[in-house]
């Protein structure tokens, strides 16, 4: 498989935020595998990169698969996932499309 995609980005730590994702949401990235984030997990503001907000979670791994697998924090934007933060890498990985996530407190 191809690498997963990295741009080197900084995260600027922020706090004080979290949400509840209320359905599951399927994410492609450019190595042709997909990941699913699943519903009623909650997710919680580590910091911000220039694209978006960063939130991990605790109650599933995100990973993404190419030639390795990466940990992968989730990158929103307006309510849409745009992508995956890295954090061993220090990395942002785009999605293929962005996904509209159904937020909820």
């Amino acid at each position: 498989a191809p690498p997963v995609t990295q741009r080197p980005t900084e995260l600027t730590p922020v706090t004080g935020k979290s949400f509840r994702l209320a359905r599951d949401v399927k994410a492609d990235i450019s190595t042709g595998h997909s990941t699913t984030l699943r519903a009623n997990t909650r997710w919680e503001l580590v910091g911000t990169i220039s694209l978006g907000e960063v939130y991990p979670t605790r109650e599933q791994v995100v990973a993404l698969r190419g030639d390795g697998v990466h940990e992968g924090y989730i990158v929103v934007r307006e309510e849409a996932l745009v992508g995956f933060y890295l954090p061993v890498e220090r990395a942002f990985c785009p999605v293929e499309r962005n996904q509209p996530l159904s937020i909820e407190p």
